[in-house]
């Protein structure tokens, strides 16, 4: 299987990196500057799982289009942020030909609108991943203490069984430092993950605190439970009930004490970078809307978030 993985950061750069150490044929879609830094130094993965300073092969968007003609990718990789998204889609598009088939890794289901929109729902195989990696200083891949993962399959559980589902399972098998879970039902493991980054995202942004400390307030342990609810209610009107085990074990790691556990994108809110916040926080309360149920914390953190992003494109002045 012939994979371009767009970009070399962290979660794209950990799970091609891995994937390439095993030798599976990947080529990473980069900008000028990062190919000259995979140029001098290969791409670099420091982890506890194991580090690896691995040669890659890499091309730039003036290149894709002659590379990609000359020798056709089976699967494009998509591991970008949702916010980058259309631009994104623009970038792999001289790849996508045929007899490709685009997986994309991101947060949330808004995503695939917008793929299915421009290359067609046949072309596009359901993908999710866990971790937590960063891209450092000198262009390395750090991975943060988290076990990594990436979740697959047909969108349509009839078609489970199909020869990339497969092609995939195998090159990934090669592979070590990751978990690759091929799911028959990729929707509902969709919807399991949505649903509970969702709950993480919205109280962690909301409350521009952990956990732990959410949970150690007078009521923060019932607004966490209420605010998964209103995911779990969400996840079942769109006809993906989560199962009483699994949203359980959701519910214990939202309600841990001591836990310092927040979302991704609360670090980034901090930052002052962008966020993506109407890919998740702001898809799952408009489809609560939708489905008429009522979700007055998703409202909540989902105002605060659209503040936070208004003031950071225009700050106010004295």
């Amino acid at each position: 299987m012939r994979i371009l993985i767009l970009g070399a950061g962290g979660t794209g750069g950990y799970f091609g990196g891995r994937l390439a150490q095993a030798g599976v044929d990947v080529t990473f879609l980069v900008r000028p500057a990062r190919a000259a830094q995979l140029d001098r130094h290969g791409l670099q993965i420091r982890s506890a799982l194991g580090n690896a300073d691995v040669r890659v092969a890499h091309v730039t968007a003036e290149g894709l289009p002659t590379l990609a003609k000359d020798a056709p990718f089976d699967l494009v990789m998509l591991s970008c942020k949702a916010y980058d998204l259309d631009s994104s889609i623009d970038a792999i598009s001289p790849a996508v030909g045929p007899a490709t088939t685009v997986m994309p890794i991101l947060n949330g289901l808004l995503h695939y609108r917008a793929l299915d929109a421009r290359f067609g729902a046949h072309r596009v195989l359901g993908g999710l991943c866990f971790i937590s990696a960063v891209k450092g200083e000198g262009g390395e891949v750090v991975h943060l203490p988290s076990p990594p993962s990436i979740t697959f399959g047909e969108r349509d559980s009839a078609a489970s069984d199909s020869a990339r589902v497969r092609a995939f399972a195998e090159a990934c098998a090669r592979a070590d430092g990751f978990d690759a879970v091929r799911s028959d039902d990729f929707m509902q493991a969709a919807w399991q993950k949505f649903s509970f980054l969702t709950s993480l995202a919205a109280a962690t942004c909301l409350m521009r605190a952990s956990i732990g400390r959410i949970v150690a307030t007078d009521g923060g342990e019932a607004f966490m439970a209420a605010l998964h609810d209103e995911c779990l209610a969400v996840a079942a009107a769109a006809g993906h009930a989560i199962p009483a085990a699994i949203a359980g074990q959701a519910r214990t790691l939202l309600t841990k004490p001591g836990s310092t556990v927040t979302a991704s994108m609360l670090r980034d809110l901090e930052s002052g970078q962008e966020v993506e916040a109407a890919h998740i926080v702001g898809d799952m309360r408009a489809r609560a809307h939708a489905a008429g149920i009522a979700a007055p914390h998703l409202d909540a953190a989902w105002v605060h978030l659209q503040a936070y992003r208004t003031r950071r494109h225009t700050p106010e002045t004295p």
